[in-house]
């Protein structure tokens, strides 16, 4: 039996190369793609879904653009990693098909309430549009059976010292996804830091050789730049957001622990940070099945084989 989900991304090369990873899985059932700010603007994450899905042939999949900015924030992106486009790298179609008329919440929405099984809501960007979709239409909170974000850090952070990029970049939205009670399972810093790409996997997977490997080549030749910098102390590129599709088709190479994480919001180091609770100390329930570690060539090879999908 297919898994119904919902991507809400905010592409990315990540985000992309986890959009490429779900579309050449048989046992997800892809309902809707929603996208945020984050990684680039909102103008430009919505184009590049739609490019991307364009280049997979995927026309099928509605796709709709969400909110501007944080709930109570300006905005940030990472132009800086991501490039101008948000996909700077390899050559990607124009968009083929526009978004629906919808917004992401309401595209989400719809998708929960017309589905006869409950929905797995799969965030690898800012919160922002989930927390919408939980504060404006809780009575759809039973038709979701899981959020797998990518977001947080048990024990650091890559955008301050306490925080990592997708909570801190809207962290009151954050509180309201970890607070909701819907069961959350988080790819945080600790394994994506994990599941890296070195050289000779991009290699492999160019050598497979049809449009969309090429693509996923390119993009991770690109990605690969930034992640050389020696302050990251990375042997290669971090794959975060393909984490959260790997743990949905192999959880069993991912190492997990369930704890209770709390979203700092207000502190004047450590907004954004994912306070996680590994030892019981606060006294409060798990809420959180947290990401630890990860069988990397496992991984690797699981990217690598969904590429032959593409022909």
């Amino acid at each position: 039996m297919t898994r119904p989900i919902i991507i809400d991304c905010d592409p990315g090369h990540d985000d992309a190369i986890a959009l490429i990873l779900a579309c050449a899985s048989p046992s997800l059932d892809i309902k809707a793609v929603t996208t945020s700010a984050g990684n680039q603007t909102p103008e430009k994450t919505l184009n590049n879904a739609l490019r991307i899905l364009t280049l997979l042939g995927r026309n099928d999949i509605p796709v709709a653009g969400g909110a501007l900015k944080p709930l109570a924030r300006e905005l940030i992106i990472a132009d800086n990693v991501h490039g101008e486009s948000g996909l700077d790298g390899p050559s990607l179609p124009d968009p083929g098909f526009d978004p629906v008329g919808e917004n992401a919440v309401e595209l989400m929405a719809r998708v929960l309430r017309e589905s006869d099984r409950p929905v797995t809501l799969v965030p690898t960007g800012p919160l922002t549009n989930i927390a919408l979709l939980l504060a404006t239409h809780r009575e759809l909170a039973d038709k979701i059976e899981r959020i797998v974000l990518m977001g947080g850090g048990a024990e650091t952070g890559n955008w301050s010292p306490a925080a990592e990029f997708n909570i801190y970049v809207d962290p009151e939205a954050a509180d309201i996804v970890f607070r909701s009670g819907i069961p959350v399972t988080m790819c945080g810093l600790d394994v994506t830091h994990r599941a890296q790409i070195m050289d000779e996997d991009i290699e492999r997977i160019r050598a497979i050789g049809n449009p969309v490997s090429d693509v996923v080549a390119g993009l991770l030749d690109f990605f690969m730049i930034y992640h050389r910098d020696p302050k990251w102390e990375l042997a290669g590129a971090p794959l975060h957001d393909p984490c959260t599709i790997a743990w949905l088709l192999k959880p069993e190479i991912f190492t997990e622990q369930d704890c209770w994480v709390g979203i700092e919001t207000k502190g004047e180091y450590t907004q954004g940070m994912t306070v996680v609770d590994r030892y019981q100390l606060s006294g409060k329930p798990a809420n959180t099945t947290v990401l630890f570690d990860v069988d990397r060539q496992g991984f690797v090879d699981l990217l690598a084989e969904s590429m032959h999908f593409y022909g």
